[in-house]
């Protein structure tokens, strides 16, 4: 399947070398560009791409307003946030309005690909600094009451998915078995009514 892909930056030499870079991969096609949040906004709504590479600091419209936009009228699009910033301020801020990956500009063109096809699968990507930056993010303590009961296993994994850890890692974390992460997983998704792993990582961080 191809994967169709927006390109959102307000910088025209970085999103038009992206945008051929991106085009050339096998498996994902450029449907169009933006300069700006307000832009992608309409971009969505005319080609239905499902995924939107995006910018923060862009003028008229920024990539997390403009993320929030697109998560409420295309919630199957997906947005993979690439920027400079790598502050928590501007993590959160993405995250919590839907994006479902962050990385940042320092991502080589593997990586970026990468991303890309992780997120149209409905996985959350994560730049290792950005993952070091959450570390202590989801370690704090729970600030609004939970609607759903998790046992201590199942919080403990959901921090972990959090920190942005895959299935191995985490059964390597727990000294458990990948088959057991997975149960667990499975149980706290029905319990929370997660859709994705990315659904968990904003939970986990808006804790």
């Amino acid at each position: 399947m191809t994967i169709s892909l927006l390109v959102v930056d307000d910088q025209a030499s970085v999103r038009e070398a992206l945008a051929v870079m991106l085009d050339l991969a096998d498996g994902i096609h450029v449907v169009a560009t933006a300069t700006n949040g307000k832009e992608a906004v309409a971009a969505v709504a005319e080609h239905h791409p499902d995924v939107v590479l995006m910018d923060l600091h862009m003028p008229v419209m920024g990539g997390a307003e403009a993320t929030g936009h697109i998560r409420a009228a295309s919630p199957d699009t997906q947005i993979v946030v690439l920027t400079t910033f790598d502050d928590d301020d501007s993590i959160l801020a993405a995250l919590h309005a839907g994006a479902s990956g962050y990385l940042t500009k320092e991502a080589d063109r593997a990586k970026i690909e990468q991303a890309v096809r992780s997120a149209a699968s409905g996985q959350a990507v994560l730049a290792p600094e950005v993952q070091r930056r959450l570390l202590s993010l989801a370690s704090r303590p729970a600030r609004v009451e939970e609607t759903f009961t998790l046992t201590a296993r199942e919080r403990e994994i959901l921090g972990l998915i959090g920190e942005g850890l895959r299935n191995p890692e985490i059964a390597a974390r727990l000294v458990i078995s990948e088959a057991t992460v997975k149960t667990h997983i499975n149980n706290l998704f029905a319990k929370a009514g997660f859709h994705s792993r990315a659904d968990a990582v904003r939970y986990a961080l808006g804790r």
